[in-house]
C-alpha cells in the first residue's frame, strides 16, 4: 500500500499532467472545418487560411435574397485583396431550394454568383453544421435567426463579427467590419 502523502503526490501530479494535455490541445479556428461543396466535392475552410471570410447562410425565396448581388458585388471588388464571401444555402427557415442543384441553378442564372458555395447546411439548432456550433459557442449565443445572417472571420480564423439580415453586405456598418478585418495582418 502507498503511504498517504505518496500517493496525493502522485494523483497531484496526474492532475497536472492532465491540465497541462488540456491546456496544450489547440485551438478551434475556422479553417478547421469542412463542408459538401454546392458543385460537389468539398469546400474546405483551410484553403482560406489567411483571409478574411463573410460567411452568409442563403435562402433563394427570402426578402432579403437580393443580398446576393451585394455579397457578389463585395467579393469581386475586394477578392483581390483578401476577401472570400461564402454562401451558406440553408433550408432552416423554408425558404430554399429543395436540392444544391436547384439552388446552383438559381443563384448562376439570377445574380452570376461566382463566389464559392456549401451545400445545403442546417445554421442552427441540434442539427446545426459544425461550424455553426462552434460560433454559437465562440459568441456566447449568436446563431443566425433568419436568412442573410452573416459570420466575419479575420485572417487569424477567428470571429470578428457577426451581423444580421438587416446589415447589408455593403451597408457601413458591415463594410467598416470588413475592412477592419482585412487591414489587421495575421
Amino acid at each position: 500500500m502507498i503511504d498517504p502523502t505518496r500517493r496525493a503526490a502522485i494523483l497531484g501530479t496526474a492532475a497536472f499532467a492532465a491540465t497541462a494535455t488540456l491546456a496544450a490541445a489547440p485551438e478551434t479556428l475556422a479553417w478547421d472545418f469542412r463542408f459538401p461543396s454546392i458543385e460537389e466535392g468539398v469546400l474546405d475552410f483551410a484553403a482560406f487560411k489567411g483571409r478574411v471570410l463573410l460567411v452568409a447562410n442563403t435562402a433563394s425565396f427570402c426578402g432579403y435574397t437580393y443580398q446576393y448581388e451585394a455579397l457578389e458585388k463585395l467579393h469581386a471588388t475586394l477578392e483581390s485583396k483578401g476577401l472570400t464571401v461564402v454562401g451558406m444555402p440553408s433550408q432552416d427557415f423554408n425558404q430554399e431550394s429543395g436540392t444544391n442543384a436547384a439552388v446552383k441553378a438559381f443563384c448562376d442564372a439570377t445574380f452570376g454568383v461566382q463566389f464559392p458555395m456549401a451545400g445545403l447546411t442546417h445554421v442552427r439548432g441540434a442539427n446545426a453544421d459544425p461550424f455553426y456550433k462552434w460560433v454559437k459557442a465562440q459568441t456566447k449565443g449568436w446563431q443566425p435567426d433568419w436568412n442573410f445572417n452573416k459570420v466575419l472571420i479575420g485572417r487569424d480564423g477567428r470571429i470578428a463579427g457577426t451581423f444580421g439580415s438587416n446589415d447589408e453586405p455593403t451597408g457601413r456598418k458591415l463594410r467598416a467590419a470588413v475592412d477592419k478585418a482585412m487591414a489587421l495582418v495575421g
